[in-house]
């Protein structure tokens, strides 16, 4: 396969595992030699004859992971490309993508207050006074079908809002890409693919909005709410991707 057909698939595979995001951000830096640093670059659409320089960072506590600032020839201009990095392990393909307490996301998405109490018995922030499997909590199947029924339609009509702000973030430094990577240690190669952020919004919002079959989770398209249970925020809800998913995208590429 050429390097123009990988540039349009945006994925390969790489010799030995991406052990973390400071992996990926040496390889950026490195971009001179590193063979697969080139080819992200040209995916984001950068003519490498053109690059001055290129200085990548790491960030904390973002929605982006990694910072990689670019200085063109042309023009002299900086350009920054902010990475949401997801790795994943053949195994173990599940990532939390957002979590906070119900009163923060009632503020960002400004949904009712009967849709905040839903979601409150749901985490078990406030315990239900009437008969469900765990005393602690109600599922989302035990709530009244009229609450059930206002959640699904406020996600089903907010879904580009929500998936925006779990996904690419709208405050601090959000993300522009999204690169998954998955460690294969038989072969110890990984194989990595890397999307434009509203392609993988697109991606990962795309399916109806529904409670499962348990009653334990939203689907939000391929996103999953749920209770985030354990220590610490136990009370809070979490969004999860399976971030591997994404790999599916080179499947339909012609």
């Amino acid at each position: 396969m050429t390097s123009k057909d990988l540039v349009k698939l945006g994925s390969a595979t790489a010799k030995g595992g991406f052990k973390n995001e400071r992996t990926i951000i040496r390889k950026f830096n490195n971009w001179k030699k590193d063979k697969d640093t080139q080819l992200w670059l040209k995916i984001m659409g950068y003519n490498l004859k053109k690059i001055e320089k290129l200085k990548s960072i790491q960030v904390h506590r973002q929605k982006a992971d990694v910072q990689v600032r670019i200085l063109i020839k042309i023009g002299n201009a900086w350009k920054i490309e902010n990475i949401s990095v997801k790795l994943a392990k053949e195994k173990a393909d599940f990532n939390q993508v957002d979590k906070r307490p119900v009163d923060k996301y009632q503020k960002m998405w400004g949904f009712n207050n009967r849709i905040a109490r839903g979601l409150k018995l749901f985490t078990g922030e406030i315990k239900p006074k009437f008969k469900t499997a765990d005393p602690r909590r109600a599922k989302f199947i035990e709530l009244p079908e009229r609450t059930q029924k206002e959640i699904i339609d406020f996600f089903r009509k907010n879904k580009i809002l929500v998936v925006t702000d779990i996904l690419k973030g709208r405050e601090g430094i959000t993300a522009d890409w999204m690169m998954v990577a998955r460690y294969r240690k038989k072969k110890n190669e990984t194989e990595w693919i890397l999307k434009d952020i509203n392609t993988a919004m697109n991606f990962f919002g795309k399916g109806r909005v529904k409670i499962s079959s348990r009653g334990s989770r939203l689907f939000i398209g391929k996103i999953g709410m749920q209770r985030k249970g354990g220590t610490p925020d136990p009370t809070s809800l979490q969004f999860k991707i399976s971030p591997c998913q994404l790999f599916e995208l080179t499947q339909h590429t012609p």
